[in-house]
């Protein structure tokens, strides 16, 4: 049975983003279900109030309070479905932990998200941003998502192609607000070639042979070298990743090399990728810090809170970064985390 809807007023949400900037949310309503999600919602149509839908609270934020009702996703399952051969389908509900799924399912030998281990946040966050790390992208596996259609008020499951994925992109933020994930489904085998592609995995796993390495070593692998370069959000508050990495036309790319020869790059479908992380640290932002924010002093697309900053502390050094990086290489960096206030 679903419980009633009674939300919380003036609840402090400093403790639900990874940045742990303050917030105060004016209405607050976890829900475990998709029925509380139904009725959640209804309650904020009724009560004319926007809603702000918040899962780990690790890619947004706050610049201010929330005048209207903030609806943390705490809906959990995860379970096997399909299993047929090596290949068997993940559901998760979208409350899960995204980390311990991962781990989950390395554990049990299934292959195609180990590179995405210990990426912050819940499941149904995942599809959003099409979160992606060391050659993998969460569009790889994913089969399909259930959602609540906020025009239709119904659930309705929507495919892959459905999700019109693109890099760190997808439906669910090019319609924001219409659609609510409630369950996520993965198709991961047991016998799929791993990504190893990349220089950082390469250098770790060094001269291990590739087929004996099983999918919980490379999510261990990618851990460590997580660790290595990034804080963790619960010793150092921070959003993960706060720039995109810009994507050029190869003339423009050509261009760079040619004044700037060490530049990163790596060549897409449509022009080349460059290394937000790099243009950052050439303009002389990493290891910033001032008396309340700074930029990490090992991964520079990294900004950090490190003595109680504000969502404008936050905002206001991103946008002194990214006036720096356009002055110098002429490119525009753009931010990852939503912005909410």
């Amino acid at each position: 049975m679903n419980r009633t809807v009674e939300p919380r007023e003036n609840f402090e949400l400093s403790d639900l983003n990874t940045l742990h900037v303050p917030a105060v949310a004016r209405f607050y309503q976890e829900v475990h279900t998709a029925g509380e999600l139904a009725e959640a919602l209804e309650w904020a149509r009724n009560n004319d109030v926007d809603v702000l839908i918040l899962g780990g609270g690790s890619n947004l934020v706050f610049n201010g309070d929330y005048q209207g009702l903030v609806v943390r996703i705490c809906i959990r399952g995860c379970s096997w479905e399909r299993v047929l051969g090596h290949e068997a389908t993940l559901v998760l509900g979208a409350g899960e932990n995204w980390h311990e799924a991962v781990l989950y399912a390395t554990r049990a030998g299934y292959r195609g998200i180990e590179n995405l281990a210990l990426i912050p946040g819940t499941a149904g966050a995942a599809p959003v941003q099409n979160i992606g790390a060391y050659g993998v992208e969460l569009c790889d596996t994913l089969v399909s998502v259930t959602a609540l259609d906020r025009h239709s008020n119904t659930l309705v499951e929507l495919t892959n192609k459905d999700c019109h994925f693109a890099y760190r992109d997808s439906l669910f933020k090019q319609s924001p607000g219409r659609y609510v994930i409630t369950e996520i489904h993965l198709r991961l085998s047991r016998e799929k070639p791993m990504q190893l592609g990349y220089r950082d995995l390469e250098e770790y796993l060094g001269d291990r042979p590739h087929e004996e390495l099983e999918p919980i070593d490379v999510a261990e692998a990618v851990m460590a070298i997580r660790r290595r370069k990034l804080p963790d959000p619960g010793m150092i508050p921070n959003a993960g990743s706060f720039f995109k990495n810009p994507v050029v036309s190869e003339a423009t790319f050509v261009k760079l090399k040619s004044g700037y020869p060490d530049i990163v790059g790596y060549p897409q479908i449509k022009g080349v990728k460059l290394a937000a992380a790099w243009l950052i640290d050439q303009v002389g932002w990493k290891g910033f810090r001032n008396e309340r924010v700074g930029v990490h002093n090992r991964q520079a697309l990294v900004l950090i809170n490190h003595s109680a900053g504000t969502g404008r502390d936050i905002l206001e050094l991103a946008d002194r970064i990214r006036e720096s990086v356009k002055e110098r290489f002429g490119v525009e960096l753009e931010m990852e985390p939503g912005i909410v206030g």
